[in-house]
C-alpha cells in the first residue's frame, strides 16, 4: 500500500508528463512536493511548472496555469483547488476526504507505519562508547551511549541489520599503569604522576585480593575486568545493551594453533597489497597514498605496535565478519582519526565510503545557572550513574539526544527534572499519557469500533477542523522523517519530530472534542486519530530509548 503523499507526488508527475507531451525531454530533476511554511499557501506546494518551463520553452506561470488544470482533472475529488503562486509555484489545497483516506491508510499500516525507509538494507556495525576501562563512565560517555543506542534502534527501524559493539581497550601500557595505580593505593603509597586517581581506584584496591603483592600485570587485568563489568551494569541501567564486547587483547593473540594474531594478519594484508614500507627499523603504512596528511607508524623499531595497528586489525576483523557499513561513534578528541582510518581501510581493500566516523561533542552540566566542574585529572567525575540518579534515564537520554551529536550540549539539570511544559521530554510523555486517558474514557469496545469504522471508510464526508488536518499532516511526515534521520545519522531529528507531534496533538485536543463528539462518525474518526498519534509518539520515544507512560 503506497503512502498518500507518494500517491499525490505520482499524480503531480503524471500531470506534468501530460502537459509536457510524450516527445518532450525529461526535466533535469523530479518535482518537489513540500509543505508550505504558511498555512494559507495550501496543504502542499510543487515546483513542477518551474522545471517544465525550460523544457517547453514557455514562461513558468503559463506552464503553471496549464499544469494546474491538469492537476484538477488528474487528482479529482482529492483536491479542492490549485493556485499559481509567485514565479510559477503551484499550491495544492486538498479536500477533507483526502485526509480521512490518509488516516485510514496509516491505520492499515499498523505498527509498521514509518518503518522500512532504507533504500537498501545494509549489514551495519555500530561501535559506540568503547570507553577506556581504566575509569568510570562519565557524562561524555553517557552522550555517546545514548546516541549510539538510539542510532542503532533507528537503523533497525529503517530496515538495516544492526550489530551493537563495544571495543574494550584492555591491552598495552595503560593496563599495567592502571595496575600500578591500584597497587599503590593498596600499599598506601602515592600514585605516580601519570597514574589513575579517584575513589574508584581506592575501591578496587580493597576489592582485588592480594592487590598489594600480586604481579602488577595481574592486578591491572583484574581491575580492567571489574571496570568492564561495572560499565555493563551502568549501561544496562541506562537502557543500553551490546551484541558484542570485543577485546583489543584478542587482536594481539593468535586465534588458533598455527594462526597469526589479528594485528599480524592486518600487516600481512597491507604488505601483500604493497602499502607498507620500513624506515629506520619501523614499519609504516603509506596512508598519504589515500589522502592522509602523513604516513603512519604501525610497528616501532622496538617491535612495539602502535594503537593504530590495533585499529587497523579491528577494521579488518569487522570487514571479514561481513559488515558492509561500519559506524564508529567517537569522542570529541578523535578528529584526527578520521583521515587516517579511512586511508587505512582503503589500503586494506575496503570502500572508505562505507565507514561513518561520527564525532561526538562535549556535554556541560548546568546547575542553578552555573556549569558543573569536572576534572578527569583530579579524578572528579560526574558519572553516568550520577546523572541517572539525579534526573532519571528518560530525561538523561532525551537531553543528550535532542541536539545534533556534533554540537556541544549544555544540559540544564533543573529543566530536565521540571514537571512543566517547558521540559520537552515531560511535555511529550504527558501527551502520550493524555491520549491514554482519552482512550480509557472511550473504552476498549469504543476504540475497536472506531478503528473498524475509519478503516472501512465510514469517515468519508466529514468536515475537518484545521487542527485535525494539521495533526494528520504531521503523522504523514513520520516515514520520511524517520528515513531521513537514519540516513543522515541525525537522531536529534526524532526528538524534534516527537515534540512537534505532541504539540500538534495538544492543539487538536484543545480544539476538538474526542469522546462524545457528534456525529458518531466524527467521534470514531477522532478516536482513531488519537490512537495513531499515541502509537507514533510511542514509536519515536522508543527509538530514543525513552519510555511512553500511560499515566503521569
Amino acid at each position: 500500500m503506497s503512502h498518500p503523499v507518494d500517491d499525490l507526488r505520482a499524480g503531480v508527475e503524471r500531470a506534468a508528463s501530460a502537459v509536457a507531451g510524450a516527445d518532450a525531454p525529461a526535466p533535469k530533476s523530479r518535482p518537489t512536493l513540500e509543505r508550505p511554511r504558511q498555512a494559507d499557501h495550501g496543504d502542499y506546494a510543487t515546483n513542477a511548472a518551474m522545471l517544465l518551463a525550460p523544457v517547453l520553452k514557455s514562461p513558468p506561470r503559463d506552464v503553471a496555469g496549464r499544469l494546474a488544470e491538469a492537476l484538477r482533472e488528474g487528482l479529482g475529488p482529492a483536491v479542492e483547488r490549485v493556485e499559481v503562486a509567485g514565479p510559477g509555484f503551484l499550491n495544492l489545497f486538498l479536500a477533507d476526504a483526502w485526509y480521512t483516506d490518509a488516516l485510514a491508510h496509516v491505520l492499515a499500516a499498523g505498527q509498521r507505519f514509518g518503518s522500512g525507509g532504507a533504500v537498501r538494507s545494509e549489514n551495519a556495525n555500530v561501535e559506540f562508547v568503547s570507553a577506556n576501562p581504566t575509569g568510570p563512565l562519565h557524562v561524555g560517555h553517557a552522550r555517546n551511549a545514548a546516541f549510539g543506542d538510539a542510532l542503532a534502534r533507528l537503523l533497525s527501524f529503517a530496515g538495516h541489520v544492526v550489530t551493537r559493539e563495544f571495543y574494550i581497550n584492555d591491552f598495552g601500557s595503560q593496563v599495567v599503569n592502571f595496575g600500578r595505580s591500584v597497587q599503590a593505593r593498596a600499599r598506601g603509597e602515592e600514585v605516580g604522576e601519570d597514574g589513575y586517581v579517584g575513589e574508584y581506584v581506592a575501591t578496587l584496591a580493597l576489592e582485588i585480593p592480594g592487590a598489594a603483592t600480586r604481579p602488577v600485570e595481574e592486578v591491572g587485568a583484574e581491575a580492567v575486568a571489574m571496570m568492564v563489568e561495572r560499565a555493563k551494569a551502568s549501561l544496562h541501567a541506562f537502557g543500553v545493551e551490546f551484541d558484542v564486547w570485543f577485546s583489543e587483547r584478542t587482536l594481539h593473540e593468535p586465534d588458533g594453533p598455527g594462526r597469526v594474531s589479528g594485528v599480524a594478519h592486518g600487516f600481512e594484508v597491507l604488505e601483500r597489497r604493497g602499502h607498507t614500507f620500513r624506515s629506520e627499523g619501523a614499519l609504516w603504512l603509506r596512508t598519504t597514498d589515500f589522502g592522509d596528511d602523513k604516513d603512519r607508524v604501525l610497528e616501532r623499531s622496538t617491535g612495539e605496535h602502535t594503537y593504530f595497528a590495533s585499529d587497523i586489525a579491528y577494521a579488518q576483523n569487522k570487514f571479514e565478519r561481513g559488515f558492509d557499513r561500519m559506524i564508529y561513534v567517537l569522542g570529541a578528541d578523535h578528529h584526527g582519526y578520521i583521515g587516517r582510518m579511512k586511508a587505512a581501510y582503503e589500503a586494506l581493500g575496503g570502500d572508505p565510503d562505507t565507514l561513518d566516523l561520527l564525532i561526538m561533542q562535549f556535554v556541560h552540566l548546568v546547575r542553578e545557572g552555573e556549569k558543573v566542574s569536572m576534572s578527569k585529572r583530579a579524578g572528579e567525575f560526574v558519572t553516568l550513574d550520577d546523572l541517572v540518579e539525579e534526573i532519571g534515564v528518560d530525561a538523561a537520554r532525551w537531553f543528550l539526544l535532542n541536539r545534533s551529536h556534533d554540537t556541544t550540549i549544555e544540559l540544564d539539570l533543573a529543566l530536565a527534572t521540571s514537571e512543566s511544559s517547558e521540559n520537552p521530554v515531560y511535555y511529550v510523555q504527558y501527551a502520550h499519557a493524555r491520549i491514554a486517558a482519552v482512550l480509557r474514557k472511550a473504552g476498549e469496545a469504543g476504540v475497536q469500533a472506531a478503528l473498524k469504522a475509519v478503516g472501512t471508510g465510514a469517515a468519508g464526508g466529514l468536515e475537518l477542523h484545521p487542527s485535525e488536518r494539521a495533526l494528520i499532516q504531521k503523522l504523514l511526515s513520520w516515514p520520511q522523517e524517520a528515513a531521513d534521520a537514519a540516513q543522515r545519522r541525525a537522531v536529534h531529528r526524532v526528538a524534534g519530530y516527537a515534540l512537534e507531534l505532541a504539540q500538534a496533538f495538544t492543539a487538536f485536543y484543545r480544539d476538538c472534542q474526542v469522546v462524545g463528539a457528534q456525529p458518531e462518525t466524527l467521534e470514531s474518526f477522532r478516536i482513531a486519530l488519537a490512537v495513531v498519534a499515541q502509537r507514533t509518539i510511542a514509536q519515536a520515544l522508543d527509538l530514543l530509548g525513552v519510555s511512553a507512560p500511560d499515566e503521569m
